[in-house]
């Protein structure tokens, strides 16, 4: 079975809920994706790690990163994969506001750069909130968002929203590939 298969088995076999659910956005939806389900396990780490590092391959990219939580697991499986293939890429993670205490930072990992290349990653894109609030923290560094990629998007606007920045929202899955 091929790796984008496999990884959207796993999405509907354990990620996938059905019921009422208020999402971050603020939307009420009657299913919820739990990606961290999937990016939390050897598995799905694996698998999200090898589709995201192939998406990215030819795009000379110097950090990969995004918005805690969704982007902490999904961060962490790219640059270990990355270095066991022999292309690291350093990564990164964006907290909603800088640490009150030690280095008073809101963006954690190796230190970004004026025009460092980086591409955004979350779990799961409704609105694109938590990925245009990553965005305007990393653009005060200068730093130059060449893409986002989630594993699925909802088609709630976040394609819309990160578009208006001039950034290009990719979606390993959409709501019809889980069959919604």
């Amino acid at each position: 079975m091929n790796q984008k298969r496999q990884l959207l088995q796993l999405l509907k076999e354990k990620a996938l809920k059905k019921g009422e659910f208020i999402l971050s956005s603020g939307k009420k939806s009657n299913y919820y994706l739990d990606g961290r389900i999937i990016t939390l396990t050897p598995e799905g780490a694996y698998l999200v790690a090898s589709i995201i590092l192939e998406l990215i391959k030819d795009k000379n990219i110097d950090a990969i990163g995004g918005p805690a939580l969704g982007a902490d697991p999904i961060s962490g499986a790219v640059a270990v994969l990355s270095y066991i293939k022999k292309i690291p890429i350093k990564t990164f993670i964006v907290r909603k506001a800088a640490k009150m205490h030690g280095a008073g930072r809101q963006i954690e990992g190796p230190e970004l750069k004026s025009k460092d290349r980086v591409i955004l990653v979350d779990d799961v894109a409704t609105t694109g909130g938590a990925l245009l609030e990553a965005v305007s923290a990393l653009k005060e560094k200068g730093v130059e968002i060449e893409g986002a990629i989630v594993i699925v998007d909802r088609d709630q606007g976040a394609k819309q929203s990160l578009a208006k920045e001039g950034i290009r929202l990719s979606a390993i899955f959409n709501l019809e590939d889980l069959g919604l």
